[in-house]
């Protein structure tokens, strides 16, 4: 299982430059679910990756979440320049450097941040039909246990923005890592600026799986 697992994620990360939308948002249907994703996150740096993959549908199914998805996350890169887009398999990375919503060690919201957010809110609520993961990330200065509350902190500071902007409560959900999950090496001060981090992770909720699945019926 090991050695499938291996060469999977080899073959995933070598040919996801090359993929073209279709094959993203198929690829879960050739993967190993949940196990792959946490192997191909850890191997490609980017845990977020990992997550998404490892919830996908796969297949003709997946192949139509993923259009959708590409349609969401162009209005997103359109609508909001600061952020970070990625489209992996059936979800949308949206990654903001800490110092972009908050102030340097502090987990209330600046006036930029809510501007950015606000902008963010206008394409999630054109696409009700997704849930959101806010995941919050530190680097490694100060202490682990610091750390871990602060990440909390602001993961639950955004996610609580988001609700007063009429995100529904059943679609949001946060996690908070501290420095456990850098994407970057700590050694320099501009990894710890790219390890400090808030991600969105949007992926597909049941009511989009099911219509997806009725689509892919149709088509085939």
């Amino acid at each position: 299982m090991r050695f499938i697992l291996f060469v999977g994620t080899v073959l995933v990360l070598s040919a996801c430059a090359s993929w073209n939308k279709t094959q993203k948002g198929s690829v879960a249907g050739t993967a190993t679910g949940a196990a792959m994703g946490a192997v191909i996150g850890r191997a490609s740096g980017n845990t977020a990756l990992g997550a998404i993959i490892g919830a996908t549908v796969g297949g003709a199914t997946g192949a139509v979440i993923g259009n959708h998805m590409d349609k969401q996350a162009e209005e997103i890169k359109n609508t909001v320049p600061d952020a970070q887009v990625i489209r992996v398999g059936e979800g949308i990375v949206v990654e903001f450097s800490s110092n972009i919503l908050f102030a340097f060690d502090r987990s209330n919201l600046s006036d930029d941040a809510k501007d950015n957010l606000d902008k963010l809110v206008i394409v999630l609520n054109k696409y009700p039909d997704t849930d959101i993961e806010v995941q919050g990330h530190t680097d490694s200065k100060g202490s682990e246990a610091y750390n871990l509350t602060l990440s909390e902190q602001r993961a639950h500071a955004v996610s609580s923005y988001l609700e007063s902007k009429e995100i529904a409560p059943n679609r949001l959900t946060i996690k908070g890592f501290g420095e456990a999950l850098p994407k970057y090496l700590n050694d320099t001060e501009e990894d710890r600026a790219q390890n400090r981090r808030v991600e969105f992770l949007i992926t597909a909720n049941e009511k989009m799986k099911a219509e997806a699945e009725k689509e892919a019926a149709q088509n085939n």
